[in-house]
């Protein structure tokens, strides 16, 4: 593939006749990449991105250099390589793909939504009516759909503190007090590559789980325990 030096725009002209705007050349070094992106012709790298914060908006400024490298031997050399060494590679796992028992990291901080079928599984689980579970167990935040209805509580009202059906005592012994009817974001949830894990807890470790969550009536009605 022929390529132009463009550090000589002006010889250029000279030689071909063509115009060229020397001012319009950038060769700043690429510095603080912020991504890289390869497909079958082109690879595009991000960099130096700069973020402008206003009150109630984000300017982001960035710069990106796009080469189509499969002309280009050397190029189509160093992508084979990474993809070699993707190859290599592949079977290789994070070491979180699976949860500790008794981990419970995931019922601290975050907030699972509720949506309606959640709701009613869980009233169905409870014996409850779903409107009892949605005064006591949900956080009300109407959606814009309508699909989800709130999230589940937490113990006190600080985000990072546990949800409201957690059981077990500490790490390691804690466990779901309504497993077969948890919200569809608890079963999504997925341990692969997750941070939020107690790197101290055994996977091999095997406990025995207690009772499951059960409301406690007062004055002829259900709360939570």
């Amino acid at each position: 593939m022929e390529t132009i030096d463009l550090t000589a725009l002006r010889a250029y002209s000279r030689e071909t006749g063509q115009p060229t705007h020397p001012e319009m050349l950038d060769t700043r070094p690429i510095e603080h990449v912020n991504k890289i992106e390869i497909d079958e012709e082109h690879i595009t790298i991000t960099f130096d991105q700069k973020t402008t914060r206003y009150y109630n908006a984000n300017e982001i400024l960035q710069r990106e250099w796009i080469y189509k490298y499969n002309d280009d031997p050397e190029f189509v050399r160093a992508v084979a390589r990474v993809i070699d060494i993707a190859r290599k590679h592949l079977k290789d796992l994070p070491a979180t793909i699976s949860c500790p028992p008794g981990c419970a990291e995931c019922c601290s901080g975050y907030e699972p939504f509720v949506s309606r079928a959640d709701l009613q599984r869980i009233a169905d689980h409870l014996g409850m009516s779903t409107a009892d579970v949605m005064r006591e167990y949900v956080v009300e935040r109407p959606s814009a759909d309508g699909f989800h209805l709130g999230w589940l509580r937490k113990v006190t009202d600080d985000v990072a503190d546990q949800c409201v059906f957690l059981k077990g005592s500490r790490s390691g012994r804690y466990y779901c007090g309504i497993y077969p009817a948890r919200p569809g974001d608890c079963r999504d949830f997925t341990p692969i590559g997750c941070e939020d894990v107690d790197d101290e807890l055994p996977h091999d470790a095997h406990f025995k789980l207690g009772a499951a969550f059960s409301p406690k009536r007062r004055n002829g009605s259900r709360t939570r325990r």
